[in-house]
Parts: structure tokens; sequence; C-alpha cells
């Protein structure tokens, strides 16, 4: 919860959702542990609120941000999922994606690419709702009876929050349809043409709307202690990259920011102008912050695996205990000793685009320890977003001289340090490191009709950041970096599918 004249930070809660791995490669989350989680931040962050003797009805707007791409389909007449969700990072549509390809001249991954602004990938939800439709029956039942509705989790939530099976909105907006390939990011429209290319049944797909409008109001029966919010509007919704973008206030064109979650996303906002990338970007809508408003667009590197290979450390090594250990360590030794880490656990995505990558660790000699290899995997996260700014450099013509940071990694001081010093350019992090929530706020609180947030340049509040500057000298920098780029190479065509394709030996 944040107060709309300050931007300060009032209250919040957090819980942890569980993945699942079902199998190798498949990655999902239960949609009602999902919705549940909500509800208990709800709840838990309006009992914080009253304990500041903040009254919860000052509440005035709800916001939505989400994993983006992560797809769920439900059954819209007893509100329950058919299967659950498959998360963005999730491979098992690899053989999907290879059969789509056949169906395109030249087997071009790019051949959507300036209507969606994306290339055919396991990552973007319509091949996640082509596997579906190709391997549930139970939902392929549920659309033949027209019971199906496919949504992002933002729609699965709004759908539910504003009644549900009585009465729910069943909408998006559109930052999160730009990432499903079946949206013309240019009309602003779902693609008849691409509906038809994946075979799916338009019927089943929510409504567009813009990122900040009144969508439905929330429903009282499902908040039970906090019934005050019953009737509030949910009027902002934002895929998490985009929410990030505008909570980093980055409404100039050239303006960028880098989110370390579980995966790590640059975004460089272009302005009402969609720049197509040459170096392997995604094309993608930054926001649209009202009805009228124009649509502003971004290109995008994405990385699969940031935060993740921190968990991954503690859980499936075992050689930390919590995700703060890791910056410990790291500072012990101050340098990997030679030792590369490529976290490529779902492939590569951008610059490459190479789903036959698998994760690897080289140079390791007798005298490496878990010191180094938790130093490795830090600097993995920053030779990644290196990558995506070199490529965002070359594509919009102007270098970055500074990046704007956020997301939960960045309060690891170790990294923020490492990522300037490999970047060689300052990287500045706001003080609040919750921006996804704080633009999925301000994205609620504009909307007409509520109106309680400006997002006027001269009105948003100047916020304190913490700034890193690079403290080694580019040439080491440089011979780092082009180390990476050695064990990048040998970390790819790692998995072939069915038959071995152009599998030469080494």
């Amino acid at each position: 919860v944040f107060n709309a004249k300050t931007a300060e930070l009032l209250s919040h809660h957090q819980v942890e959702i569980q993945q699942k791995f079902p199998k190798e490669g498949w990655v999902e989350q239960d949609p009602k542990e999902i919705l549940k989680s909500v509800y208990e931040c709800v709840e838990r962050t309006c009992e914080k609120l009253q304990q500041l003797n903040i009254d919860i009805t000052n509440i005035k707007a709800i916001g939505v941000s989400n994993q983006r791409e992560t797809t769920v389909v439900w059954d819209k007449t007893t509100g329950e999922p058919l299967y659950n969700a498959i998360v963005w990072l999730d491979l098992r549509t690899q053989s999907t994606v290879e059969r789509l390809l056949k169906r395109i001249p030249g087997k071009n991954k790019a051949f959507f690419k300036f209507r969606t602004g994306l290339p055919l990938s396991t990552y973007f939800s319509a091949v996640k709702l082509r596997w579906l439709l190709d391997n549930v029956e139970e939902i392929r039942q549920a659309v033949d009876d027209g019971r199906a509705m496919f949504g992002t989790i933002d729609s699965w939530l709004i759908w539910s929050l504003t009644g549900g099976k009585n009465g729910g909105v069943h909408c998006t907006d559109v930052t999160n349809a730009s990432r499903t390939m079946l949206f013309n990011i240019h009309s602003l429209e779902w693609d008849p043409e691409l509906c038809q290319f994946f075979d799916i049944p338009m019927e089943i797909l929510p409504k567009v709307r813009s990122s900040s409008e009144i969508y439905g109001l929330m429903v009282s029966f499902l908040v039970c202690k906090s019934g005050a919010l019953t009737g509030v509007p949910i009027s902002g919704c934002l895929g998490d990259q985009s929410a990030a973008l505008v909570g980093q206030m980055c409404f100039q064109d050239g303006q960028a920011k880098n989110t370390y979650g579980t995966g790590c996303f640059l975004l460089c906002n272009t302005g009402q102008k969609s720049v197509f990338s040459e170096h392997g970007l995604l094309t993608t809508i930054a926001y649209k912050l009202g009805r009228d408003k124009p649509v502003c667009y971004a290109l995008e590197g994405s990385v699969a695996i940031a935060g993740a290979v921190v968990r991954w450390l503690r859980d499936n090594l075992g050689i930390v205990k919590t995700s703060q250990e890791v910056e410990k360590l790291a500072a012990e030794v101050g340098t990997s000793y030679g030792c590369y880490f490529v976290p490529a656990f779902s492939g590569l995505y951008a610059p490459y685009w190479e789903p036959s990558a698998r994760g690897i660790i080289c140079g390791l000699t007798q005298f490496t320890n878990k010191k180094h290899i938790a130093f490795a995997a830090l600097e993995a996260v920053c030779f990644q977003t290196r990558e995506i700014l070199d490529a965002i450099n070359k594509d919009c013509g102007i270098p970055l001289n500074q990046l704007q940071v956020d997301g939960g990694m960045t309060n690891n001081k170790v990294l923020m340090q490492l990522q300037s010093d490999i970047l060689c350019i300052p990287v500045v992090k706001p003080s609040m490191p919750e921006t996804t929530a704080l633009g999925a706020a301000m994205a609620a609180g504009a909307a007409e009709g509520v109106g309680i947030w400006s997002l006027n340049p001269g009105d948003l509040t100047a916020v304190t950041c913490e700034r890193f500057e690079p403290q080694i000298n580019p040439e080491e920098s440089e011979f780092r970096y082009a180390r990476w780029k050695k064990a990048v190479m040998k970390s790819m065509g790692w998995e072939t599918s069915e038959a071995p394709s152009n599998g030469k030996p080494e």
C-alpha cells in the first residue's frame, strides 16, 4: 500500500509461491495457491495498516502486476483451474515450437516479429496454450463446451477478485497481451491470423484494455476480515516488467531499467514508436496509461535465470541455507578465480534465443571451492545483463550512461558493485526496491474515475537512490567478459530434440 501523494510505501506483505517441477524442464504453479497468496497478502497488509492507525477505507484503488506469459485455463462455470499454471520459463513446449516452425516459410523464428515483436519460442503464452489444448483432455472438453477461459495470471486474478463465476471480469491489459504472441502490437487487437496459425479459439481470450482504467470492483465475500475493500476499483494492470518501468518513472525515450527477479529483464523505453531489434531483443508494449492515452513501446532483453540461480545454489546444491549467504560467500573471495557459470537451465533467452543450451560451470581447478562458485553465479547475472545492454546500445544507437535497477536481488551489494564493474557505468538503485508494486499502484491511482495519482513528471516525488560506481579498470572488465562469452559458446547445442540435429562433433 502506497501513499498517492508521496509514493511512500506504507505497508506490505509477501508470500513465496511454490514452484512445481513435475518433470525435467517443466515449471508449474497452482493458480489457486496464487489466488490464496493474494488474499493472504491483502489481509496481512490491511492488518499492518490498522496497527499503524491507518483507516483501510482510505484505500481508493487496487493495481495488479504479474509474471507475464505464465498461462492458465479455467472453467468459467465452476471457477476452477483446469490445469496448473504453466510458468513462463517452462520448456515442455520445445517440440510444439519445432512442429510450428515447420509450418513457417524457411523455418524462420522471426516470421511474426513485425506483428508481435517476438520470435517463436517456448517463452510465450500461445505455445503454452497450444500444448494445453493438445495434451489436457479436460481443457479440450471445456473449449468444446464453451466453458474455457484463457488468461495470464493478471486475468485469472482480476476475474476471481471481481466475482469469479458470479460475473467476474475477463480482461487483460496491452502489456500482458503483447507477450502472448497472439496480439498485434500495432492495431492493439488479438490477431485472427495468429490465432489461426496457433489454432486457438478466439472466444477463450480475455478482452484487452489499457493498463490504467477501472476494470471492475473488488467483491466482498473474498476478503473475510478486511471487508472494507469491498467495492474498491481494480484499476491498474501491468505485466511485472512494464510495472517496474513505470515504477522507476522511465517515461522518457531512452530511459531504461533492469529488474533482478527470478529472471532478469532490461527494458528501454522507445516512446510511441516500435523499434525492431537486429540483435535479439524483443519489441514489447511498455504501457498505455489510460483508454485515450498513447501506447508506448520498449525494447526488452530477457534473461531466464537470475535470482533463480541463487535459489538453485540453495535448494538443489545446498551450498547455502539462505539466499543472503551467497553474497557473504562471494564477498569472502572477491573473485571467481577463473571459474565461469552459465546458468542456461531453460536454454538461453536474449540475445541468443537458443533453446538447446544448458547450464555449465567451467574453468574449475582443484583450488575452486563453493565461494568461487557463489561469486561466479552472481557474476553470471551481471554478464547476462551486459550482453543485453550491448544489444540495446547497438539497436538504439545512444549508449546508456547509467542503469536504473530494481527487484529483490538488488539488496545484494556485491552483485550491484559487480554489475557496475562489468558494465563500466554507474548502477542506480532506488531506496525502495518494490518498484513493480509501485508501478501497479501508480497505474491504478491515475486511472480515470480514481484520479488520485499524478503521472506528470513535475509532480512525481524525487526518489532517493544508492549509486554504485565502477571500481575496476575497463581492460579487466573486458577480459572477464570475453571469457564469459567463450563459456556461453560452450553451453550451446547441448540438448538435441528427437533426432540429432546438426550435432557435429566438437
